[in-house]
């Protein structure tokens, strides 16, 4: 069963993406659309992680204040409270617990230190392989091969 961690392997330090809690909703809709991400790690100048900013944070929240995605601040808009798992934890953890709390997103730590962010879709590729790979060999052996 895979984990967390493993589904983080071959990516490098700098695939973790983040922004000011300062910076404007346009910036990070800019980095957001430079890197093909969905989300944003909003991270301190010291280096704390004050929260995590969707898409849809951005669409849906800059719309309701009624003024541009250049007016408003990052802070205003992320999620604060962020949801994170532990490296070790299960891909099946994972899935079960963004689909129960309605979200895409989770920072994978290990000993207080942010490893990576994973997405739903990296977790559900991931599960769908390893379970292709079990069907396939439950075939082979009710075949008897």
């Amino acid at each position: 069963m895979a984990t967390a961690k493993d589904l983080l392997r071959g990516r490098k330090p700098g695939d973790i993406y983040s922004i000011h809690p300062d910076a404007s909703v346009m910036q990070a809709a800019r980095l957001l659309s430079e890197h093909n991400v969905g989300a944003l790690l909003v991270i301190s100048a010291e280096g704390q992680i004050e929260g995590i900013l969707s898409e849809r944070d951005i669409v849906r929240k800059v719309d309701l204040r009624d003024c541009t995605a250049a007016d408003v601040r990052v802070s205003e808009i992320m999620t604060a409270r962020v949801l994170y798992v532990e490296a070790g934890q299960p891909l099946e953890v994972c899935m079960a617990l963004m689909n129960e709390k309605g979200i895409r997103h989770l920072p994978v730590m290990e000993n207080g230190e942010l490893l990576g962010l994973i997405s739903v879709r990296d977790v559900l590729r991931t599960v769908i392989r390893e379970q292709e790979i079990v069907i396939s060999h439950l075939e082979n052996y009710i075949r008897g091969g």
